[in-house]
Protein backbone atom coordinates (compact mmCIF):
# COMPACT_ATOMS: atom_id res chain seq x y z
CA UNK A 1 0.00 0.00 0.00
CA UNK A 2 1.77 3.35 -1.06
CA UNK A 3 1.51 6.79 0.54
CA UNK A 4 -1.62 7.14 -1.68
CA UNK A 5 -3.20 4.21 -0.17
CA UNK A 6 -3.15 2.41 -3.25
CA UNK A 7 -1.78 -1.40 -3.49
CA UNK A 8 0.69 -0.77 -6.37
CA UNK A 9 3.02 -3.43 -7.04
CA UNK A 10 4.98 -1.72 -9.61
CA UNK A 11 5.30 1.04 -7.23
CA UNK A 12 7.07 -1.90 -4.76
CA UNK A 13 8.98 -2.88 -6.94
CA UNK A 14 10.41 0.27 -7.81
CA UNK A 15 11.02 0.99 -4.34
CA UNK A 16 13.47 -2.16 -3.55
CA UNK A 17 15.56 -1.30 -6.86
CA UNK A 18 15.75 2.27 -5.20
CA UNK A 19 16.78 0.33 -1.76
CA UNK A 20 19.51 -1.72 -3.49
CA UNK A 21 21.16 1.05 -5.31
CA UNK A 22 21.37 2.97 -2.01
CA UNK A 23 22.70 -0.56 -0.82
CA UNK A 24 25.63 -0.58 -3.34
CA UNK A 25 26.83 2.95 -3.54
CA UNK A 26 25.05 3.48 -7.15
CA UNK A 27 24.61 7.14 -7.99
CA UNK A 28 22.33 7.90 -11.05
CA UNK A 29 23.12 10.98 -13.57
CA UNK A 30 21.41 14.25 -12.22
CA UNK A 31 19.55 12.50 -9.39
CA UNK A 32 20.45 13.95 -6.04
CA UNK A 33 19.58 10.66 -4.39
CA UNK A 34 18.86 7.03 -5.36
CA UNK A 35 17.13 5.52 -2.20
CA UNK A 36 13.62 4.74 -3.08
CA UNK A 37 13.91 5.98 -6.56
CA UNK A 38 11.59 5.05 -8.79
CA UNK A 39 13.47 3.54 -11.40
CA UNK A 40 16.79 2.81 -10.38
CA UNK A 41 19.23 0.63 -12.72
CA UNK A 42 21.08 -1.27 -10.10
CA UNK A 43 22.11 -4.36 -12.17
CA UNK A 44 24.03 -6.67 -10.48
CA UNK A 45 25.89 -6.24 -7.49
CA UNK A 46 29.80 -5.45 -7.78
CA UNK A 47 31.90 -7.98 -7.45
CA UNK A 48 29.40 -9.49 -10.33
CA UNK A 49 27.68 -11.33 -7.75
CA UNK A 50 24.87 -12.43 -9.52
CA UNK A 51 21.29 -12.46 -7.78
CA UNK A 52 19.10 -9.77 -6.58
CA UNK A 53 16.63 -7.40 -8.84
CA UNK A 54 16.95 -6.94 -12.57
CA UNK A 55 17.85 -3.42 -13.47
CA UNK A 56 14.66 -1.47 -14.69
CA UNK A 57 15.42 -0.71 -18.92
CA UNK A 58 14.99 2.05 -20.90
CA UNK A 59 12.23 -0.13 -22.82
CA UNK A 60 10.79 -1.22 -19.72
CA UNK A 61 10.61 2.49 -18.37
CA UNK A 62 8.62 3.62 -21.34
CA UNK A 63 6.28 0.58 -21.40
CA UNK A 64 5.38 1.14 -18.17
CA UNK A 65 4.47 4.78 -18.98
CA UNK A 66 2.02 2.90 -21.76
CA UNK A 67 -0.07 1.70 -18.74
CA UNK A 68 -0.74 5.50 -17.72
CA UNK A 69 -1.97 6.48 -21.16
CA UNK A 70 -3.97 2.72 -21.37
CA UNK A 71 -5.57 3.70 -18.20
CA UNK A 72 -6.68 7.73 -19.45
CA UNK A 73 -8.34 5.60 -22.42
CA UNK A 74 -10.51 3.44 -20.48
CA UNK A 75 -11.57 6.84 -18.56
CA UNK A 76 -12.30 8.41 -22.15
CA UNK A 77 -14.12 4.99 -23.29
CA UNK A 78 -16.15 4.59 -20.71
CA UNK A 79 -16.97 8.42 -20.75
CA UNK A 80 -17.94 8.26 -24.71
CA UNK A 81 -20.03 5.13 -23.39
CA UNK A 82 -21.95 7.11 -20.77
CA UNK A 83 -22.51 9.67 -23.57
CA UNK A 84 -23.81 7.32 -26.51
CA UNK A 85 -25.99 5.93 -24.41
CA UNK A 86 -27.52 9.00 -22.71
CA UNK A 87 -25.88 8.55 -19.45
CA UNK A 88 -24.51 11.44 -17.03
CA UNK A 89 -20.70 12.26 -17.88
CA UNK A 90 -18.93 14.10 -15.62
CA UNK A 91 -16.60 16.83 -17.80
CA UNK A 92 -14.61 17.32 -15.00
CA UNK A 93 -13.19 13.84 -14.54
CA UNK A 94 -12.60 14.09 -18.71
CA UNK A 95 -10.56 17.16 -18.59
CA UNK A 96 -8.22 16.19 -15.47
CA UNK A 97 -7.69 12.90 -17.29
CA UNK A 98 -6.94 15.53 -20.22
CA UNK A 99 -4.43 17.75 -18.24
CA UNK A 100 -2.90 14.24 -16.79
CA UNK A 101 -2.52 13.10 -20.77
CA UNK A 102 -0.74 16.22 -21.75
CA UNK A 103 1.53 16.98 -18.40
CA UNK A 104 2.81 13.12 -18.43
CA UNK A 105 2.38 11.98 -21.86
CA UNK A 106 2.34 14.22 -24.42
CA UNK A 107 5.07 16.86 -22.48
CA UNK A 108 7.18 14.18 -21.21
CA UNK A 109 6.88 10.16 -22.05
CA UNK A 110 6.19 11.73 -26.31
CA UNK A 111 8.60 13.80 -25.63
CA UNK A 112 11.37 11.52 -24.52
CA UNK A 113 10.59 9.31 -27.76
CA UNK A 114 10.66 12.08 -29.85
CA UNK A 115 14.18 12.96 -28.50
CA UNK A 116 15.83 9.95 -27.36
CA UNK A 117 14.45 6.95 -29.18
CA UNK A 118 13.34 8.49 -32.88
CA UNK A 119 16.74 10.04 -33.75
CA UNK A 120 19.10 7.08 -32.99
CA UNK A 121 16.50 4.52 -34.99
CA UNK A 122 16.58 7.55 -37.92
CA UNK A 123 20.30 7.67 -37.68
CA UNK A 124 20.15 3.62 -37.77
CA UNK A 125 17.66 4.01 -41.11
CA UNK A 126 15.57 1.94 -38.92
CA UNK A 127 11.63 1.93 -38.71
CA UNK A 128 11.68 5.17 -40.68
CA UNK A 129 7.95 4.49 -42.12
CA UNK A 130 6.69 3.97 -38.70
CA UNK A 131 8.13 6.27 -36.66
CA UNK A 132 6.96 9.17 -39.49
CA UNK A 133 3.69 7.55 -38.92
CA UNK A 134 4.16 8.03 -35.36
CA UNK A 135 5.19 11.41 -35.12
CA UNK A 136 2.57 12.58 -36.78
CA UNK A 137 -0.06 10.71 -34.57
CA UNK A 138 1.62 12.78 -31.25
CA UNK A 139 0.95 15.88 -33.30
CA UNK A 140 -2.63 14.88 -33.94
CA UNK A 141 -2.81 13.73 -30.32
CA UNK A 142 -2.07 17.22 -28.88
CA UNK A 143 -4.57 18.71 -31.46
CA UNK A 144 -7.18 16.67 -30.09
CA UNK A 145 -6.37 16.99 -26.02
CA UNK A 146 -6.88 20.89 -26.96
CA UNK A 147 -10.28 19.78 -28.47
CA UNK A 148 -10.99 17.19 -25.10
CA UNK A 149 -10.06 19.84 -22.93
CA UNK A 150 -12.40 23.06 -24.22
CA UNK A 151 -14.93 20.53 -24.42
CA UNK A 152 -14.92 18.80 -21.05
CA UNK A 153 -14.76 22.48 -19.50
CA UNK A 154 -17.69 23.85 -21.64
CA UNK A 155 -21.53 23.40 -21.04
CA UNK A 156 -23.62 20.48 -21.07
CA UNK A 157 -24.01 20.45 -25.07
CA UNK A 158 -21.20 19.51 -25.78
CA UNK A 159 -20.57 16.12 -25.17
CA UNK A 160 -22.53 14.59 -28.64
CA UNK A 161 -18.93 16.86 -29.84
CA UNK A 162 -17.16 14.81 -27.25
CA UNK A 163 -18.50 11.21 -27.77
CA UNK A 164 -16.58 10.97 -31.49
CA UNK A 165 -13.76 12.71 -30.02
CA UNK A 166 -12.40 10.66 -27.32
CA UNK A 167 -13.45 7.41 -29.50
CA UNK A 168 -11.17 8.82 -32.31
CA UNK A 169 -8.73 9.46 -29.75
CA UNK A 170 -9.04 6.25 -28.19
CA UNK A 171 -8.75 4.46 -31.53
CA UNK A 172 -5.71 5.76 -32.61
CA UNK A 173 -3.85 5.37 -29.26
CA UNK A 174 -3.99 1.82 -29.00
CA UNK A 175 -2.43 0.54 -31.80
CA UNK A 176 0.03 3.30 -31.22
CA UNK A 177 1.19 2.33 -27.84
CA UNK A 178 1.05 -1.58 -28.96
CA UNK A 179 3.33 -0.80 -32.25
CA UNK A 180 5.76 1.04 -30.05
CA UNK A 181 5.69 -1.76 -27.42
CA UNK A 182 6.18 -4.64 -30.14
CA UNK A 183 8.62 -2.93 -32.50
CA UNK A 184 9.88 0.11 -32.13
CA UNK A 185 11.51 -0.33 -28.64
CA UNK A 186 13.11 -4.01 -29.18
CA UNK A 187 14.72 -2.07 -32.74
CA UNK A 188 15.49 0.82 -30.17
CA UNK A 189 17.24 -1.73 -27.88
CA UNK A 190 18.91 -3.57 -30.53
CA UNK A 191 20.28 -0.26 -31.98
CA UNK A 192 21.51 1.55 -29.36
CA UNK A 193 23.87 -1.02 -27.77
CA UNK A 194 23.87 -2.14 -23.80
CA UNK A 195 26.38 0.84 -22.25
CA UNK A 196 24.63 3.18 -24.23
CA UNK A 197 21.10 1.84 -23.26
CA UNK A 198 21.82 1.89 -19.20
CA UNK A 199 23.15 5.31 -20.23
CA UNK A 200 20.23 6.48 -21.47
CA UNK A 201 17.89 5.18 -18.66
CA UNK A 202 20.01 7.19 -16.09
CA UNK A 203 18.74 10.03 -18.24
CA UNK A 204 14.96 9.00 -18.23
CA UNK A 205 15.20 8.53 -14.87
CA UNK A 206 17.15 12.12 -14.04
CA UNK A 207 14.80 13.81 -16.53
CA UNK A 208 11.36 12.50 -14.80
CA UNK A 209 13.24 13.46 -11.39
CA UNK A 210 13.80 16.83 -12.76
CA UNK A 211 10.18 16.99 -14.09
CA UNK A 212 7.72 15.54 -11.14
CA UNK A 213 10.17 14.78 -8.53
CA UNK A 214 11.18 11.65 -7.06
CA UNK A 215 7.92 9.57 -6.89
CA UNK A 216 5.99 11.73 -9.95
CA UNK A 217 5.30 8.40 -11.80
CA UNK A 218 3.68 6.98 -8.55
CA UNK A 219 1.47 10.43 -7.98
CA UNK A 220 0.79 10.01 -11.97
CA UNK A 221 -0.65 6.86 -11.14
CA UNK A 222 -2.80 7.55 -8.25
CA UNK A 223 -4.00 10.79 -9.31
CA UNK A 224 -5.40 8.53 -12.83
CA UNK A 225 -6.60 6.03 -9.84
CA UNK A 226 -8.65 8.65 -7.97
CA UNK A 227 -10.04 9.56 -11.72
CA UNK A 228 -11.14 5.91 -11.85
CA UNK A 229 -12.64 6.22 -8.72
CA UNK A 230 -14.74 9.17 -9.50
CA UNK A 231 -16.59 7.10 -12.60
CA UNK A 232 -16.90 4.26 -10.80
CA UNK A 233 -14.36 2.03 -13.05
CA UNK A 234 -11.71 1.43 -10.43
CA UNK A 235 -12.66 -2.09 -9.57
CA UNK A 236 -10.55 -4.46 -12.36
CA UNK A 237 -12.88 -7.64 -11.46
CA UNK A 238 -15.82 -5.51 -12.93
CA UNK A 239 -14.27 -6.00 -16.27
CA UNK A 240 -13.41 -9.68 -16.14
CA UNK A 241 -15.43 -11.51 -18.92
CA UNK A 242 -18.61 -13.40 -18.16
Amino acid sequence: MNRHGIDDPIAQRRRALGAMAAATGLALTGCATTSAARRSRSGAPEGGEEGGEAEVTPGEDLMQEHGVVERILLIYGETARRIEHGEAADGAVVRSAAEVFRRFVEDYHERTEEQAVFPRLEAARRELGLIATLRRQHQRGRELTDVIARLAGGASGGAAELAPVLRAFERMYRPHAAREDTVLFPAFREVVGRGAYRELGERFEAEEHARFGEHGFERTVAEVARLEAALGIDDLARFTAP
